[in-house]
């Protein structure tokens, strides 16, 4: 994984932040979200700011060096790299507005905006505006949100729009985050501090020009980074944070395996080699994943920076990765609770936090098993809807 130190001044920044999120990770979960004064820190440091665009004072970083500043935080505490990640997706809507709309909204560069792609609402066209309703699950981070998102079905006099393919056209409506009511909903059993409860709005007015369709729009800005699909960077930021807990897993094993004699034994963990063996494999398991990662990325990075675009192909690699990955890390994260004996199932070891968040991340919908279907159908050159790719 890249350092997080060559990629300044942000590296030096978060690497700074990072010992006092782990301290606080018992708070974190119990908080159920990312308490405030860490979300402000983080935002002051630069961390929700990595994908928005230069031109409005972003950082604009490639999307390798995404990763490594997502996978760094998640290393410190899961939820607060998920926070990150989400922050910095849902920024990715700057690049799609006219730029007076999106200055509005993303000038500041300590701002945090957060939202959900599904399409949970409904948004009556109105002709300049949309009056908008809808309630949407998985809102992480939304507490400590400036500017929120939803996607919502774009209806006229009544009648439901389509694409031109015939499936509903739907869009993402900005709003400021205090006209959303934030619902107590988020009680799991991982990735507890990423507070991604249910927020709604009732009757809300969203100018038109505030909202996107990041299926039919193409950015307005013109940088390389632009070129990804959205839904495959958004994969990619799960895949991050996946691979940054599992790294984390692994700290605590070894850790552990040095300090724990199993009861009635002479030996630390450490000396057995059944643990040097399981921690071995799943090491070259996590560097095998995070290396054909890191493989695909710089693939449809020349695509994007020669040919100014992905193809099919290269944006079904970019999923298939990141769906790998995801996948791989949960594998990892288990292989080390599992090491970690009786003492990993106290909720005082860090480890079973570990699995818990790592399973949680496979459940995500642009890292789910599902895909592997979808890139399947473009690898073997069968007819696909490449929109959600």
């Amino acid at each position: 994984m890249q350092p997080l130190e060559s990629i300044e001044p942000l590296g030096h920044a978060i690497a700074m932040l990072l010992p006092g999120i782990a301290a606080r990770a018992d708070e974190i979960e119990q908080t159920r979200h990312l308490p405030a004064d860490i979300a402000q820190s983080m935002a002051q440091a630069g961390a929700f700011n990595i994908l928005r665009p230069k031109s409005l004072q972003g950082l604009e970083l490639t999307p390798m060096e995404m990763v490594a500043v997502l996978h760094a935080i998640a290393r410190a505490e899961a939820s607060a790299g998920w926070c990150a990640m989400i922050g910095s997706t849902t920024a990715l809507n700057a690049a799609y507005l006219a730029h007076d709309v999106a200055k509005e909204i993303y000038a500041d560069p300590h701002s945090i905006t957060g939202g959900v792609f599904a399409p949970m609402g409904r948004a009556d066209d109105m002709g300049d505006h949309y009056v908008v309703s809808g309630r949407w699950q998985w809102g992480s981070g939304s507490a400590n949100c400036d500017w929120l998102s939803g996607g919502a079905m774009i209806f006229k006099d009544g009648e439901l729009q389509r694409f031109d393919n015939g499936a509903p056209y739907h869009r993402m409506m900005i709003f400021p985050a205090d006209q959303a009511e934030l619902l107590d909903t988020w009680h799991v059993m991982g990735m507890k501090g990423t507070g991604s409860g249910d927020f709604t709005v009732k009757q809300i007015i969203v100018p038109k020009e505030r909202s996107v369709s990041l299926i039919a729009d193409k950015p307005v800005e013109p940088g390389a980074l632009y070129q990804f699909p959205v839904f495959g960077l958004l994969a990619l930021g799960v895949a991050s944070v996946a691979l940054g807990n599992a790294a984390g897993a692994l700290d605590e094993i070894e850790a552990l395996a040095k300090a724990k004699k199993p009861q009635g034994g002479q030996r630390s963990l450490a000396e057995r080699g059944v643990v040097q063996t399981e921690l071995m494999r799943a090491q070259a398991k996590l560097g095998g994943a995070e290396a054909y990662l890191r493989e695909c990325v710089e693939a449809c990075w020349h695509g994007a920076t020669t040919r100014g675009e992905l193809s099919p192909e290269e944006r079904a690699l970019l999923r298939l990765a990141a769906t790998y990955a995801t996948e791989t890390s949960a594998e990892v994260a288990k292989t080390a609770f599992t090491i970690g004996g009786g003492s990993a199932v106290y909720m005082t070891s860090n480890l079973q936090r570990r699995f818990r968040d790592a399973h949680v991340a496979t459940q995500h919908i642009a890292t789910a098993s599902s895909v592997y279907e979808l890139v399947g159908r473009v690898a073997l050159g069968l007819p696909t809807d490449l929109a959600m790719l």
